[in-house]
């Protein structure tokens, strides 16, 4: 389906379909694929009592890699696929700031902790520092004050922990479909506030 014609009605059966077709794609030199990742990042979320806005972003915040026109060697060739923009575009539409923002900033807050806390660089793996070079290291001062400036950067660092947390072999997760229901929640919540 061409994501320019999805619904509020039809958004998470596509997102659905993305996860059953592709999930099992690797996740750039990571030892999980793609979907054990996202899973994964969902779990750690609801295990600390996150609400449901930060679960869904938890769970989509890499939606973008699925999204662009980059092969999948562009890691090789020097180009950072911009996943991070490209998933927060698609999703927008459908879910709240807090989500789509979560989506976007995921990367920039990887690029904040490396500059706010000495010992999360340490915390990333090893395909996530040859992510950092391309992404364009930790921030600078003048970066981690405009980051700073986001109403949703708190958030945000949450879910890039969550995202660095969800790396483990053989990690027990639920499947997507027991997501989907809070996904269509989400939405539904989202868009009846602004029909309102």
């Amino acid at each position: 389906m061409n994501p320019s014609a999805l619904t509020r009605a039809t958004i998470v059966p596509f997102i659905a379909d993305i996860f059953e077709r592709r999930g099992a794609e690797s996740y750039l030199g990571e030892a999980v694929s793609m979907s054990e990742h996202m899973l994964q990042g969902a779990v750690l979320a609801e295990r600390e009592g996150a609400p449901e806005e930060l679960v869904a972003a938890a769970l989509l915040h890499d939606i973008g890699h699925y999204t662009n026109e980059f092969g999948e060697d562009y890691i090789e060739q020097g180009i950072d696929n911009l996943h991070d923009e490209a998933g927060a575009r698609v999703l927008e539409p459908f879910f709240p700031p807090l989500v789509t923002e979560c989506v976007r900033l995921h990367v920039a807050a990887k690029r904040y902790l490396c500059a706010t806390e000495p010992s999360y660089f340490g915390r990333l793996s090893p395909a996530s520092v040859a992510t950092l070079r391309l992404q364009g290291g930790p921030m600078s001062a003048d970066e981690v004050a405009a980051f700073e400036r986001n109403p949703y950067w708190r958030e945000a660092v949450r879910v890039r922990l969550w995202d660095e947390g969800g790396k483990v072999p053989g990690m027990a997760t639920p499947p997507f479909s027991h997501y989907a229901p809070l996904l269509q929640r989400v939405v539904d919540r989202h868009l009846s506030a602004g029909a309102g």
